[in-house]
């Protein structure tokens, strides 16, 4: 099963240095051959007497397109467009269809911006990952998980959509690659199972059998977190989500939740959280269960949210059946910054609407140039 590179971004110094000397050497060779071009006479240059090959005489037989020597030029504008998606709600929570730009207004770092781009479609192409801890914590639950996991990814995606998934308890793996491919995606849920809790090593004195050592607990969310925005959605493009099917208790991560927020942020990817617990497997081994308080944390700087199920099935299936109503139910708002500055610094956004319904969005951004 392959693992997820922490920092597998290290090597894109020295690519990118090997593109701009590959960009220079082309430029030396293009301003060459102009110059030798504009340095050589031009002989029995006519005009075109018609349509190719309609009798033009030209030296040696060259066509028109061979005697032209000026590269044709290409002038790209780059845009900085900030683009957020987002979903608006009732007091009671209902979600709020058929709104125009004219309800909306936005500000960045408190200064209002300009709307220039606004739909309202519920059918855009989304990319999904579905992150499943599968830590000893979780052994009266990833059944349900599955089960509850499989039916939405069927319900849910569409031939323009791809999805993916991870598992994690003391480290991160890719089960499943992007794919559109549902069967494969339930297949890949099937196959986690749940961290046994021991390590193994040799007895001694009993000829270097295995058996079970000390316990290897672990549950490295936020690593896992921030392995998918960076190196799974960061260059994708469109609408974007991580749905975590956890206690919401990080254990052994080398990362801070705030680093796994910030590669969220960056890869504009929202985040539901389903807290999925048997309380009772807590207090029977003398464990205090503390997570939604950070999982809210996360999820409401990234435009998700938490929905609490426990270990009630029920409760399972209505989750997911919300977040697959928001996901098709979502505003997007676009709008060129007054501030044009790509110096990598977070920006505050604030969407708010004129009917003082509320607004589920990121709360902010980094102002980061484009790697196209």
């Amino acid at each position: 099963m392959p693992k997820l590179s922490l920092f597998s971004s290290k090597a894109l110094p020295a690519l990118a240095l090997v593109f701009v000397l590959a960009a220079q050497l082309l430029t030396a060779q293009l301003l060459a051959a102009q110059q030798g071009s504009a340095a050589q006479p031009s002989q029995n240059q006519q005009p075109a007497s018609g349509p190719s090959g309609s009798g033009s005489q030209n030296p040696a037989g060259q066509s028109s397109a061979d005697q032209s020597q000026e590269p044709a030029e290409t002038i790209k504008a780059n845009v900085n467009v900030v683009q957020v998606f987002f979903n608006v709600k009732d007091k009671h929570g209902t979600l709020i269809p058929n709104l125009t730009k004219d309800d909306f207004e936005v500000a960045e770092d408190g200064k209002p911006q300009t709307i220039k781009y606004f739909t309202a479609e519920s059918n855009l192409p989304l990319t999904l990952g579905i992150m499943i801890d599968t830590s000893y914590s979780q052994h009266n639950v990833l059944g349900m998980e599955k089960e509850v996991g499989g039916a939405f990814l069927k319900q849910i995606l569409t031939d323009k959509d791809e999805a993916y998934v991870i598992d994690f308890n003391v480290d991160a793996s890719l089960v499943q690659d992007f794919t559109r491919d549902v069967h494969r995606l339930q297949n890949a849920l099937n196959k986690v199972k749940i961290n046994a809790g021991y390590t193994t090593g040799p007895m001694p004195g009993a000829g270097g059998n295995p058996v079970p050592t000390a316990p290897a607990r672990g549950t490295v969310l936020y690593d896992a977190v921030y392995l998918s925005a960076h190196d799974m959605l960061a260059k994708e493009v469109g609408r974007k989500a991580m749905i975590l099917l956890t206690d919401g208790q990080d254990e052994g991560s080398q990362l801070k939740i705030k680093d796994a927020i910030e590669a969220a942020q960056k890869a504009d990817a929202m985040i539901y959280v389903l807290l999925c617990a048997d309380p009772g497997s807590y207090f029977s081994a003398g464990m205090s269960y503390s997570g939604e308080g950070e999982m809210r944390k996360l999820t409401e700087q990234v435009g998700g949210r938490v929905i609490n199920v426990g270990n009630k099935f029920d409760k399972l299936r209505e989750a997911f059946d919300q977040i697959a109503a928001e996901l098709r139910s979502q505003y997007n708002i676009g709008y060129t910054p007054t501030n044009l500055k790509l110096d990598g610094s977070y920006r505050k956004l604030e969407i708010k609407n004129k009917q003082n319904y509320k607004i589920q969005a990121r709360a902010g951004y980094y102002a980061i140039a484009s790697q196209d």
